[in-house]
């Protein structure tokens, strides 16, 4: 029997996982439990019945696609189990899940929040020191303890 080959598709299939679940995560509880604020609360604010459609359909636009991230993630994940690749430790695993949810907060924070300002993290007179703690907490923390568990590349099946 040949030896198993390393994964490649487990290492995408982490992060892309890792960016659908932040992605639900925000919408989840930023979204929906706090109603902190909308995908388009910053450009049509919902004040209105109307207003809260427009932003509800943007709501879901993301949540489809995060969904898709998902999805594309665990299709990755089950070919690389069905190929025989050698999967990294699960350490590694969460790691790289970690590394993509800070990712997409990171990025999400920079082009949502400031570049097209759709949004903030919560929509109220000051927004930034919310949005600046989302970029620092949810980004860039996230993203170094993601890297720093992901570097142990301890291997199953020794």
């Amino acid at each position: 029997m040949p030896p198993r080959t390393q994964s490649r598709s487990v290492p995408a299939a982490s992060v892309l996982l890792g960016v659908g679940l932040a992605a639900f995560f925000d919408g989840i509880v930023f979204h929906m439990l706090l109603e902190w604020h909308h995908m388009v609360s910053n450009v049509t604010p919902p004040v209105t019945l109307e207003a809260m459609h427009v932003n509800t359909f943007w709501d879901g636009v993301f949540h489809a696609g995060a969904w898709v991230a998902v999805v594309v993630g665990l299709a990755l994940l089950l070919g690389a189990v069905e190929r025989g690749e050698r999967l990294p430790n699960a350490r590694a695993v969460w790691g790289r899940i970690l590394l993509g949810a800070g990712a997409f907060n990171l990025v999400e924070g920079l082009v949502d929040h400031h570049l097209l300002r759709l949004h903030h993290v919560r929509d109220v007179p000051f927004p930034l020191s919310y949005d600046l703690t989302f970029l620092i907490a949810g980004g860039v923390l996230l993203m170094a303890l993601g890297w720093g568990m992901a570097r142990e590349e301890g291997r199953y099946g020794r």
